[in-house]
């Protein structure tokens, strides 16, 4: 679920999951003229322009009246189309269909209408702009699962139990106080704190924000250079799964604040007495056959998974301790994976043993 995939920059057909900062250049040159006419039209800009006569991907006329915009006009736009462009990839797709999923449950055949609709069109970018234009009711979420989906770090603790999120106001404000309470307490941050709950799936997401310190940043301001002080927040985010009983955390901080994050989910959302004991798995596996054109993965019938390929190996030597050898195949050119990459080394890997895989599984979605 959190896998990530490398690639490159594309911009006309839609941006790849490890795209570089939004080049305006590159946005405008979309073959989108008319959905860039649509949104800007509705925020009363551009006017003047004839989108209609401008050359798709010959955005120059465009872009040279985006220069002329006034700061308090261009900020606001800025991060609106820095989200259309971050989540013009396969990843964003995913993240839009899932939280539309939740929006139109109800309503089966207007979810397969949505889908359909947006499969249809050229590019990743028209979906996310269409969605955001059209379908603004699923593109909170969205952003969310989507910046989810790329974080590294995760922590799983299994033996959660299988009781049901609580999601009432009262047990996500409990939630955002207890977070903000050890925070402070422990840390002298935390002064506030934001939750926010979704559903996508059979997951529940839950993004508390608490309040950073405060910093000072290096700004321009109406033309003048300074320096802004402002009161960031950092993300503590927790995916829950009831049916496998797993809880999935994501926090940049202090190894020991793991544990006691992980019990105030228990006890706030959960409605445990106590966080339940992790016992460590002590089964120990033969990775090596991983290595072997011939192995087959075995995945249930209905899991969507369509196809396993092995893209990273760490080889640890047998002769000398602490030497190894990484493969990483590029999945994206060869989809056969690490078979044809192992073949083509000329390293001595006979002498190693796998120790570390990595593998990735394409979904069939929809």
């Amino acid at each position: 679920m959190y896998h990530m995939i490398q690639g490159h920059t594309i911009a006309r057909l839609g941006r790849t999951d490890d795209q570089p900062p939004l080049l305006y250049q590159e946005l405008f040159s979309a073959d989108a003229n008319a959905l860039l006419a649509r949104y800007f039209t509705e925020r009363g800009l551009f006017g003047e322009l004839d989108f209609g006569a401008m050359k798709e991907t010959k955005p120059d006329a465009l872009f040279a009246a985006w220069l002329d915009l006034p700061e308090d006009q261009r900020k606001p736009i800025d991060a609106e189309l820095r989200e259309i462009f971050e989540l013009s990839c396969e990843k964003g797709f995913r993240a839009i269909i899932d939280e539309a999923g939740w929006q139109m449950q109800a309503d089966p055949e207007a979810l397969a209408e949505f889908v359909e609709a947006l499969s249809a069109l050229p590019n990743h970018y028209h979906r996310a702009m269409v969605t955001y234009l059209d379908h603004s009711n699923c593109w909170k979420a969205a952003t969310r699962f989507y910046h989810a989906d790329t974080l590294p770090y995760w922590r799983k603790r299994k033996n959660m139990g299988h009781r049901p999120a609580a999601v009432d106001e009262a047990s996500i404000q409990e939630l955002a106080d207890q977070i903000r309470n050890y925070f402070h307490r422990t840390e002298g941050r935390g002064n506030n704190c934001e939750v926010e709950p979704f559903r996508r799936g059979e997951l529940d997401y839950f993004f508390a924000y608490p309040e950073d310190y405060s910093q000072q940043s290096v700004e321009w301001v109406d033309g003048k250079f300074g320096r802004r002080p402002h009161n960031p927040a950092f993300e503590v985010i927790y995916v829950y799964s009831q049916k496998e009983g797993t809880l999935d955390l994501n926090f940049r901080g202090a190894k020991k604040a793991v544990e006691l994050l992980q019990g105030i989910f228990a006890t706030t959302i959960l409605k445990q007495d106590e966080l339940p004991p992790d016992p460590r798995d002590e089964r120990v596996y033969d990775l090596n056959p991983l290595g072997q054109k011939g192995f087959n993965f075995v995945y249930a019938i209905g899991s969507g998974i369509e196809k396993v390929v092995v893209k990273k190996l760490r080889l640890s030597s047998r002769v000398t301790k602490g030497d190894r050898i990484t493969l990483e195949a590029d999945t994206e050119q060869d989809r056969e994976g690490i078979t044809p990459c192992w073949k083509r080394s000329r390293k001595p890997l006979r002498y190693a043993c796998t120790t570390s895989p990595r593998w990735s599984w394409p979904r069939r979605w929809w």
